[in-house]
């Protein structure tokens, strides 16, 4: 197995986890919060949607889905258009509202994007430095197995507020 084949799987988990989240949710649930400083549903597919979108985009040398494809209008949030959901404060993240459909349009689009250019990866272009801020540099291998790792954790999170503000109603 090539290695991008393995972070195609990765990926596609995410995009399961997310897409069975959404599926048939009542939509005044991607909203609540199973604690007072807990991030909702709308928030975290947004959030990973974003971290996603802004990570790869540049490593595959393309525009932000966020922007190229107008989804930064259909969302209409008050926040920068580079934002990414990094730091919000509690208000922030209650100002993520958006529709099932619209999430997952969203994410959808981004995981068609990072599927593009995951199938183009060789072994050897993983190893591309892409940030030398970080000692040692971080390679496009790295990259991707940290975003992959940060979007699981955040669909995982998002899955299990869902069964727990659906079994409190």
């Amino acid at each position: 197995m090539k290695a991008n084949e393995l972070l195609l799987d990765g990926f596609g988990r995410i995009h399961e986890i997310v897409t069975a989240t959404l599926e048939d949710i009542d939509p005044d649930l991607l909203v609540r919060r199973v604690a007072d400083q807990a991030n909702p549903i709308a928030w975290l597919v947004w959030h990973l949607s974003r971290g996603e979108d802004a990570q790869v985009a540049p490593a595959a040398g393309v525009e932000q889905v966020w922007t190229s494809q107008g989804f930064a209008g259909r969302f209409g949030l008050s926040l920068p258009v580079q934002d990414t959901g990094y730091g919000h404060t509690s208000d922030q993240v209650d100002a993520v509202q958006a529709t099932p459909e619209l999430l997952l349009a969203y994410y959808d689009a981004v995981h068609r994007q990072t599927v593009g250019f995951l199938e183009s990866l060789s072994d050897e272009e993983l190893d591309r430095v892409v940030d030398t801020r970080w000692k040692p540099p971080v390679t496009l291998g790295v990259r991707l197995v940290s975003i992959l790792a940060d979007c699981l954790q955040h669909a995982g999170q998002a899955a299990y507020v869902k069964g727990a503000v659906t079994a409190t109603g």
